[in-house]
């Protein structure tokens, strides 16, 4: 039997409710029965200096969806070479998995820079994308490979939560309590 997995790639930087909110519309309505939260080490798009070492972040994954069966943290990207391309962590999965089928969750701000990503072209034609929509993003002429998704959304980023936790502000309720307090008392993004 076939397993469809939606693959929701992301630095988790660190992971919030936001995630968490729109990787579980995708569960309910994405017609998926797994969704593999992939830990990206290194996203050729985005600066690193802020970045959490990458065993760190997949650990707060972890923890944060440790009490839903649907939801699996991957560290896939962790054994291929850098900087991650989607594409080729996709090929990688299809030839060690062929039991599954995979899925690419992203959102259409993303979508909207996908002519930058490597063999986009090879992505568009070869996998399913599930997006889901982001205010000021609109997509327009996409073709029988992609789903529109109208998730919830809350106004929160990473980028927020590593501010508030620099200023010593409180992230409860942005993130699981659990991965909170680990931030915390590690002293993460201080």
């Amino acid at each position: 039997m076939t397993v469809r997995i939606g693959l929701y790639f992301g630095s988790f930087n660190p992971i919030h409710n936001g995630h968490l909110i729109i990787a579980n519309h995708v569960a309910e309505y994405g017609n998926v029965d797994k969704i593999w939260f992939v830990v990206s080490p290194q996203n050729p798009l985005k600066e690193t200096k802020s970045l959490l070492n990458e065993y760190d972040r997949l650990h707060l994954v972890k923890l944060a969806i440790q009490d839903n069966e649907r939801f699996h943290a991957s560290d896939i990207e962790f054994k291929l070479p850098r900087p991650s391309y989607t594409i080729d962590t996709l090929t990688y999965l299809s030839e060690h998995f062929p039991q599954h089928q995979f899925k690419v969750i992203m959102g259409s701000d993303s979508f909207q820079n996908i002519g930058r990503w490597k063999n986009h072209d090879v992505l568009l034609r070869d996998y399913e994308l599930i997006l889901y929509k982001r205010p000021g993003f609109e997509v327009t002429g996409t073709n029988s490979n992609v789903t529109m998704l109208a998730a919830p959304l809350l106004e929160i980023s990473s980028t927020y939560l590593r501010t508030q936790i620099r200023d010593k502000k409180s992230i409860r309720y942005l993130t699981p309590d659990i991965v909170a307090d680990y931030i915390h008392e590690n002293r993460y993004y201080l």
